[in-house]
Order: C-alpha cells, then structure tokens, then sequence
C-alpha cells in the first residue's frame, strides 16, 4: 500500500513536533544540569535526538554565522518546519473534501 501525500506530510509534521519538544527538553536540561549535564543520562539522550537539527542548522547557516548561535538557529528551523508542514496539512485535508 503506497504511502499518500497526507500521510507523508503528517510523519513528517510528527517527526518535526519530537524535534520541538526534544529542543525544548535539552534546553530545560541544560539550564537545571547545570556544568555536568553531559553525565546526565536524559541530556544525552535528548543531545542524540537533537543532533540531526543541529547538523541541519550548521549546513544551512552561513560561514559567516557564529557556531555558538546555533541553539537559536535549530529551534527556528524546526518551527518553519512545523509551518510549513501545518500548512500543507491543512491544504491537503481540504482539497480532500
């Protein structure tokens, strides 16, 4: 059964949406941790989860763009993202009708 355009555009609002919260996990993480948040198990699991972003975000960013800036980048790709994804759902279930 072949996959449709909606059910592609919802796995990849999905995957989007975990990459949020991951963000926003690490993020909480990272201020409570404090300096030995890299020992912290759930810090390095949400570091994992986070890590396509951050590497998206570096290929997007300039050469020009100063790496430690790149917390501020990936969580604004992630909500273009989820935008854009939104959007197309919503194109797509109202074409459907």
């Amino acid at each position: 059964m072949p996959l449709e355009p909606i059910h592609i555009v919802i796995l990849l609002k999905a995957v989007t949406e975990i990459a949020g919260l991951a963000l926003i996990g690490q993020g909480v993480l990272y201020v409570l941790a404090g300096r030995n948040r890299e020992q912290n198990f759930a810090y390095r699991i949400l570091k994992t989860v986070t890590s396509p972003v951050f590497a998206l975000a570096r290929l997007i960013a300039p050469r020009f763009f100063v790496q430690e800036y790149l917390w501020a980048l990936a969580p604004a790709i992630v909500l273009v993202l989820w935008v854009l994804f939104t959007y197309l759902k919503i194109r797509l279930v109202l074409m459907a009708d």
